[in-house]
């Protein structure tokens, strides 16, 4: 089990990147969270086994027309029980 904090550069927002990113996580059984940043980022925490992050994130770039130019990623701590994948606001 591994979690990844991501920010996401490209074509991410006005495209449905978050409730993408929020329906392939459910499919693939990930929990974390994602949200706009007010810069037109998408930040993002992924956790699940490193394989399917992996398939996960190679899956999420090839969705309509969302268009993900880079992904700063780093490993940070596993959160225990988080229940779910979950679209977060900033207001």
């Amino acid at each position: 089990m591994v979690r990844k904090h991501i920010w996401f550069t490209g074509q991410v927002q006005g495209v449905g990147f978050r409730w993408t990113a929020r329906q392939l996580a459910q499919q693939m059984h990930l929990t974390g969270w994602c949200r706009n940043d007010m810069d037109g980022r998408v930040e993002m925490e992924i956790q699940g086994d490193s394989t399917t992050i992996s398939r996960y994130l190679n899956e999420l770039g090839s969705f309509g027309s969302i268009r993900v130019d880079h992904m700063d990623i780093h490993s940070i701590p596993v959160v225990a029980n988080e229940p779910d994948f979950e679209v977060k606001f900033w207001w």
